[in-house]
């Protein structure tokens, strides 16, 4: 794994930021990129992780809830 600290984030992840966001690869090969959560920015290249369903973000104007994979690091 490795990763970036995102502080200038996207609008509709501004109160999120700062967050890192990492290129993961899988144990089956490929590389993904995700964001990294349960870890206060304390991430380390090569740490390993876990996948989580988490909210990704939601549409105020809608009222939708977005859905998706995160990672955290594994205890």
């Amino acid at each position: 794994m490795t990763f970036t600290i995102i502080h200038d984030a996207p609008e509709q992840f501004e109160g999120q930021a700062p967050y890192p966001m990492a290129i993961i690869k899988l144990d089956e090969g490929p590389k993904i990129t995700a964001q990294i959560v349960d870890c206060d920015n304390n991430v380390k290249i090569g740490m390993k992780v876990q996948s989580t369903f988490r909210k990704i973000q939601e549409d105020g104007w809608v009222g939708a809830l977005y859905y998706g994979y995160k990672f955290k690091p594994v205890k």
